[in-house]
């Protein structure tokens, strides 16, 4: 015990380090001096932590998480939502807000797909109808046009009947064969062309002379040479006439 007595007395008159002089020599600093230089130290080292709390440099490093925006500041934390923002906005800042259904994007392709080839079928349609009609006209107006030489031969041998042959038998045959001709045809949409004491029309009547007539004005037909006959809107056959000059 007394070695250990003499120990601690040598140590207490060993001199303190750091000292300057004699006179700066001093006794070991106690437990609470060196609670209070370890706070001096924890001060000098961090000088952004202050006993208000962060200043605006160290607080602008920290996460955003649970961070309190100044007062009057429009910014607002990414764990705050705005009343008026909806599942559409929420879903902006995952990225899903422009995502569609497939399902639905296929029916819309379809859809179009079935809009498109419908109106491309009743446009064919209609085409192939209006194809059909002219080819069935004019397949009719070739055919028709083989007839009229065969109506003029018929109204050229009943102007040569002479008035006491006109009640024969034969000629009334061959009249009503006629008419029946006649009757059939304007069936099917021949009508003849009126053209005696009409005014000149380039577009039905074929004009082949000019003649002199106290009876007609200029530019009126009169005489017709050869009868003219339309089908439907369609002219057949012009008709050969004579011109007022």
């Amino acid at each position: 015990m007394s070695k250990n007595k003499q120990q601690e007395k040598e140590m207490e008159d060993l001199p303190l380090e750091g000292a300057q002089g004699p006179g700066d020599l001093g006794s070991a600093p106690t437990g609470a001096e060196r609670r209070q230089g370890d706070r001096e130290a924890v001060d000098e080292v961090s000088p952004d932590v202050t006993e208000e709390g962060l200043d605006e440099d160290a607080a602008s490093d920290l996460p955003l998480e649970g961070k309190v925006a100044p007062e009057g500041s429009d910014e607002v934390s990414s764990n705050e939502v705005s009343p008026d923002e909806g599942p559409s906005e929420k879903k902006s800042i995952f990225g899903k807000k422009n995502k569609k259904d497939p399902f639905k994007e296929k029916f819309e392709e379809m859809q179009d797909k079935y809009m498109r080839q419908v109106a491309e079928f009743d446009n064919f349609r209609k085409r192939t109808e209006k194809e059909k009609s002219q080819m069935f006209d004019n397949g009719a107006m070739h055919v028709l046009t083989k007839i009229l030489p065969v109506i003029d031969n018929f109204e050229r041998g009943f102007d040569m009947v002479e008035d006491a042959d006109k009640d024969d038998a034969f000629v009334d045959g061959m009249n009503k064969v006629y008419k029946q001709l006649m009757t059939e045809l304007e069936n099917m949409g021949v009508t003849p062309i009126e053209a005696l004491g009409k005014e000149f029309d380039p577009a039905i009547h074929n004009a082949v002379m000019q003649v002199e007539s106290d009876e007609y004005d200029s530019g009126i037909v009169a005489q017709e040479m050869q009868k003219g006959y339309m089908y439907h809107d369609n002219v057949l056959r012009f008709s050969m006439v004579a011109v007022v000059s």
